[in-house]
């Protein structure tokens, strides 16, 4: 009995170990949750325009288009640090479409934060009930979906993105 006690914890703890190191070699990063929409069909939404709202942005609206989709609000400190880097990208591939969709932030905060940092979306849609973030299974902001010209998402990011994550995991799929 007094072995069987002194032995749980050894075992317990070599269990843990085992499975750790199993985790640790299986080349898995735990910042990087598996997306289960990952070369799927972007998943459905419409939108109203953050400017307009008789404008509206639909699933449909993107097909044929490569387009970045990113989740963004002005309370979203990541999401200013990413910020500068969709002008590059505006600049550098004039042809793919951003789009932008407000998170859960009142329309006057974020058209005040776009008017103080410029605008570099093609489109900016309202999510202020999260329901669209909801679909695409957003962890938090910011988020970016790249979508090719068949709607199938073929990307996807958590986290501010950097010139080193631009440059080596996006634009190769450009």
């Amino acid at each position: 009995m007094n072995r069987i006690l002194i032995l749980t914890p050894l075992i317990i703890l070599f269990i843990i170990c085992i499975f750790s190191l199993t985790y640790l070699l299986s080349g898995k990063d735990p910042n990087k949750p598996p997306s289960a929409l990952l070369n799927r069909d972007v998943p459905s939404f419409e939108s109203i325009s953050l400017y307009n709202s008789k404008e509206i942005i639909k699933t449909i609206d993107i097909k044929n288009k490569k387009t970045l989709i990113n989740f963004f609000a002005s309370w979203c400190s990541p999401c200013k640090i990413e910020h500068p880097l969709f002008f590059e990208i505006k600049k550098k591939y004039p042809e793919l479409y951003l789009l932008g969709f407000n998170h859960k932030d009142p329309t006057s905060d974020a058209k005040k934060y776009l008017e103080y940092d410029g605008n570099p979306y093609d489109f900016v849609g309202v999510d202020s009930d999260g329901l669209i973030a909801l679909e695409f299974g957003v962890f938090g902001l910011p988020e970016t979906y790249l979508v090719n010209e068949d709607g199938i998402i073929i990307y996807k990011f958590i986290g501010p993105i950097t010139k080193d994550i631009l440059k080596n995991e996006i634009e190769p799929l450009l």
